[in-house]
């Protein structure tokens, strides 16, 4: 987090305890000894940094968020540079101008240093699968570079969770928006016009996993706005890989393993929303092979993300 951001981060304060709210923003904002030390004491050895969301995707001006995602992306290189052994970056995109968002990564790849880009949603109503996006995928796919797709809130509020707050946000409503952004990708054929393209999705693949069977099974039954080239199932495991942020649990871990392959799953924590601490010993005690547990630890994320 960064000063100028924290008016944005305000639009995620509705989900969750205002108690907490204020707390985390100190948290995000330390790129020194505090941060350092938690990782040291814990055994993370490189930590791929992000800001946090929703940022300049909510700004109502476009010209004034691309010129205030370079500001937060030369701010996190420079905090790169000073600790290049310990920080990596995810670029910070105005998703507003397509063009200008593909130029930004490309910048940040290049000259940043920076492993891809973590987008937090939709952007004023359009999400990824949109054709004006076209050109952005195609600079992701020349650069072979990820893409975290990062929960934010719809654009509407639907029904299901009137009187219902609890399950507005990181409970339930964000895997659900997130897992459908991911499903948007895949059904509208962005994968067949750009089939190097990858998205990274956290908290144990938004509940992807364990629908893969039922997604081929049925979309030979679904109404078609595009036909695939192949199963669902095929493009989630050659365009998605998924990290464990926020989930510490061996049956999730074993199904995502299970059902996208050792080489699709990435170690991570959600720092400071989860605990450090728990999450590095569950992978270390948790039930894997030493082979899945070094390609989940450290080995996946050393390939896709090409960190040296």
């Amino acid at each position: 987090m960064l000063p100028e951001f924290v008016g944005y981060l305000g639009e995620t304060r509705q989900n969750i305890r205002p108690s907490l709210f204020d707390k985390v923003v100190p948290i995000l904002s330390d790129f020194g000894q505090g941060r350092l030390e938690v990782m040291e004491t814990n055994g993370v050895d490189f930590a791929v940094l992000s800001l946090s969301g929703p940022g300049v995707q909510v700004e109502p001006n476009a010209a004034k968020a691309v010129r205030l995602a370079k500001y937060a992306n030369d701010r996190l290189g420079a905090e790169m540079q000073r600790n290049p052994k310990r920080y990596g970056g995810f670029a910070h995109l105005a998703m507003q101008n397509p063009k200008a968002a593909a130029d930004e990564l490309e910048r940040c790849v290049k000259d940043l240093n920076m492993q891809g880009a973590m987008i937090n949603g939709e952007t004023d109503g359009l999400y990824l699968d949109d054709r004006r996006y076209d050109i952005f995928w195609e600079r992701v796919q020349a650069l072979e570079v990820p893409i975290y797709i990062h929960p934010g809130n719809p654009p509407d509020y639907p029904h299901m969770y009137t009187q219902h707050p609890e399950m507005w946000g990181p409970v339930w409503s964000w895997a659900v928006e997130t897992c459908s952004h991911a499903m948007r990708l895949i059904f509208s054929g962005t994968f067949d016009r750009f089939p190097g393209a990858k998205i990274i999705l956290g908290h144990m693949g938004e509940t992807l996993p364990i629908q893969l069977w039922r997604l081929d099974s049925r979309i030979a039954t679904a109404n078609l706005k595009y036909t695939l080239q192949h199963p669902p199932s095929h493009y989630a495991r050659r365009n998605i890989v998924i990290t464990t942020s926020g989930v510490c649990s061996d049956p999730a871990l074993r199904c995502a393993l299970d059902s996208l392959g050792e080489e699709n799953v990435m170690f991570s924590i959600d720092y400071p929303f989860e605990n450090t601490a728990v999450a590095t010993d569950w992978i270390r005690k948790a039930r894997l092979t030493d082979e899945e547990r070094n390609a989940v630890a450290w080995g996946n994320a050393s390939r896709i993300l090409k960190i040296t």
